[in-house]
């Protein structure tokens, strides 16, 4: 982490791994634990008491972050021609068809998010064991596949991710930069936190939080208290 800074130590010298804060302090300690050479990325991880492999216990969802991630996401649309005018206005970053879908065979997947239209949905689906294990198959459910392809560029730039839980039960989403005010960071994972408890599949039995830890790509995970968040 190479020399700390004396508000970092001091922060660091107070954090407690075993402890759980309150959203908005855990937001305010990973800022301080964070080093500002580089703008770091926050995230948020979610242990939901749920087994994925079951269909009636799958949580996937879309949120609006709304102070964004942070992140410049890179945007490919997908789409016949006469598609490609509303897309580029909408600020895609890649906008084509059949040249994107041979680079992306030859193994190019530098972006963040593909959107597509449903009628040729049957092409880029044929691309699935390339898109499907890098978690950008585009899908209706996440608004990714959809004729409204304007709208779709602008909703992801400005901050609309999607979710899904891994095969250990892990919510992960970046909730914004150590660049942003605590403040921000906290009321974007109170947003992922939110829409992840209306999320809760009838088939999940016990407890549906397990936990809840806020980090960044410098500091520890802090424990997060559910109740200040929802």
């Amino acid at each position: 982490m190479g020399r700390l800074t004396k508000n970092r130590k001091a922060a660091l010298d107070k954090y407690d791994l075993e402890q759980t804060y309150s959203i908005d302090d855990a937001a305010g300690m990973v800022k301080a634990m964070t080093s500002t050479k580089f703008d770091a990325s926050v995230d948020i991880a979610v242990r939901l008491g749920v087994d994925p492999r079951k269909a009636n216990e799958m949580v996937r969802g879309v949120v609006s972050l709304p102070h964004g991630t942070g992140k410049d996401t890179k945007v490919l649309v997908l789409c016949n021609p006469d598609k490609e005018e509303e897309a580029k206005a909408a600020g895609a970053d890649h906008v084509g068809l059949d040249e994107y879908l041979t680079k992306i065979k030859g193994g190019w997947t530098d972006i963040d998010v593909i959107i597509t239209t449903p009628n040729v949905m049957g092409k880029v689906g044929a691309l699935g064991r390339v898109l499907g294990p890098r978690g950008l198959m585009p899908n209706p459910k996440s608004g990714t596949v959809t004729m409204d392809v304007g709208k779709a560029v602008t909703e992801v730039k400005a901050g609309k991710i999607d979710f899904k839980v891994d095969k250990f039960g892990i919510i992960h989403a970046q909730v914004g930069k150590a660049s942003f005010d605590a403040e921000k960071i906290s009321e974007n994972a109170k947003e992922i936190i939110q829409t992840l408890m209306r999320l809760k599949p009838a088939g999940a039995k016990g407890t549906y939080v397990h936990s809840i830890s806020i980090s960044s790509t410098m500091s520890p995970g802090v424990l997060v208290e559910l109740k200040s968040a929802v």
